[in-house]
Formats: structure tokens, C-alpha cells, sequence
């Protein structure tokens, strides 16, 4: 089981070197991954900074960590430049990036990038579809129903991974037509839901896979464990009964606590001292 962390970028705010610091001493510990959020344009969201631009930061100061910007509300943004983004990020890292999506519910943020909200979940499925070829170099084809890329027209440079992977985070329990995204799409899928709901959400994601000729067993699973807060206490626990229900891989958060700025790198610290072996 891989175990990363959250970058607490709103407790860090405008910070940049906390925000350098708390990476490299993440990647210093051995944590595989740092996740950061994504919000655009938001009534109330607190000091976010845009998550493609602020992890090219990041990997350029890190060598080995990687990358995931999560989730990213894809139907939100433009479907080529994202792809060029997303690409580009992934060379500049050396190919360390894994792409967190999903479709938000914010109609003031759609509306103020030019999208709309009501067709976001079947926009997102296409997204997908063209993003997996166009990091590929493959040509798109035919129009789809949201864009219309021409057929001779292509990413230059490519990203190192191709396709970048895509895992999808959504609500608690995820809707139907999310769970067959995923089934049929994702590469994997963020676990908000309660460890007695896990099972069920997973056997009829991977009902989904396989009926679209997929192996189920090759979409990976990622749950997130606060080690301050109300459930500091038990964060371990939590931590070993996921490992329990087979999930791949656990996100730790320093985030949300209300801990000084200073604090968060002596609490990842213990944290990681304490991990269950």
C-alpha cells in the first residue's frame, strides 16, 4: 500500500516557501505522492492556488514525488488545453503525474469559465476518451458531441506517460453513471465513502470493468486518513482497516486542523514515525 499526503496549501497560503519545503520534506520521507486541490473560481473557497500551475512549481524543486492534482473539474476546462497542460506537466516532471478528475457541482464556476453545468457528467466520459488519444499521438477521429478536433491535428510533445492516468473522485457514494466511468475508464477511483460502504461501491465498479473488457483488478483505490482534528486518535486504526479492505494506496492530511503554518512539517514527520508496518 502507497501512502502520500495533501498539501495544505490553504493553511500555507501565499507561503511559498512552506509550500517548497513541505514537498521536499514529504518526498525526504519517502511519501510516493502530494495531492493538491483544485478550485478555479469559487464563492468562499479560501486562498487556492491552481493546481497545474503550482505542482510545475513543485517539480521543479522535487525529484521523485509524485504529482496529483485532485480532482481537477475537467468539464469545466477546455478539453485540448488541458490535454497540452496536463502533458506538459508531465514532462517537466520526468513523468509523475496522475490526474485526479471529476465533474464538481459549482454552476457559478461553470458559468464563469464558459461550460455548461447540466451536461458536465457526459462531457466528462468524452473528455476522456479524447484526452487517453491525445496523449497517445493517436489521431481523434470523428467529431464527438462537446469537441471538434480535427483529425490530422496533434499533442507536440507527447507526455512521458501515455496516456497520463486519470483517476476519478466524485461524491461519498458514488452515482451510478460515476461508477461506470470509472468501471470503463478510470485508472482509479478516490474513496470519500465509509468502510462499510466500500465493498459494494467497488463489486459494482467492477461489474462496470468488466463488462466493458477491462480488468477490474487493474483500477486502484486510494482513501484519505486525517492525522489531526476530531479523529487524530484513531488515525492508525483507520489506516490498518483500510489496508484491511485491500485499498491500494492511503492519502495522509496535516490539512484542516487548525496547526500553524510551521507545524505541518513536524506533523507529517510523526505521523510518518508512527505509520503501521
Amino acid at each position: 500500500m502507497k501512502i502520500g499526503i495533501s498539501l495544505p496549501v490553504r493553511e500555507m497560503r501565499n507561503d511559498m516557501t512552506a509550500i517548497r519545503d513541505f514537498a521536499q520534506a514529504a518526498e525526504e520521507l519517502g511519501l510516493t505522492h502530494l495531492r493538491v486541490p483544485d478550485q478555479v473560481f469559487r464563492r468562499n473557497s479560501g486562498e487556492l492556488h491552481e493546481p497545474m500551475m503550482l505542482l510545475s512549481y513543485i517539480a521543479a524543486v522535487t525529484s521523485n514525488i509524485e504529482l496529483v492534482p485532485s480532482v481537477i473539474i475537467l468539464p469545466s476546462r477546455q478539453t485540448v488545453l488541458f490535454a497540452k497542460q496536463a502533458a506538459e506537466l508531465d514532462v517537466l516532471s520526468g513523468g509523475r503525474v496522475r490526474l485526479g478528475i471529476g465533474v464538481g457541482g459549482s454552476a457559478e464556476e461553470y458559468q464563469a469559465l464558459g461550460m455548461d453545468v447540466h451536461s458536465r457528467g457526459r462531457r466528462c466520459t468524452e473528455q476522456m476518451v479524447l484526452l487517453k488519444k491525445l496523449w497517445c499521438g493517436e489521431s481523434v477521429g470523428e467529431a464527438g458531441r462537446f469537441d471538434d478536433i480535427p483529425a490530422d491535428v496533434f499533442l507536440d510533445p507527447l507526455p512521458v506517460q501515455r496516456p497520463i492516468p486519470m483517476w476519478i473522485g466524485g461524491a461519498s457514494v458514488p452515482s451510478e453513471p460515476v461508477k461506470k466511468r470509472i468501471g470503463e475508464l478510470a485508472d482509479g477511483w478516490f474513496v470519500l465513502c465509509s468502510p462499510e460502504q466500500f465493498s459494494s461501491i467497488q463489486e459494482s465498479i467492477n461489474s462496470y470493468a468488466t463488462a466493458a473488457g477491462r480488468d477490474h483488478s487493474m483500477i486502484e483505490t486510494e482513501a484519505g486518513v486525517a492525522v489531526v482534528g476530531p479523529r487524530q486518535h484513531e488515525w492508525q486504526e483507520r489506516i490498518q482497516g483500510w489496508e484491511k479492505l485491500g485499498i491500494s494506496r492511503i492519502c495522509l492530511r496535516t490539512l484542516g486542523g487548525g496547526i500553524d503554518v510551521a507545524d505541518h512539517i513536524p506533523t507529517m514527520q510523526k505521523a510518518v514515525a508512527k505509520l503501521p508496518t
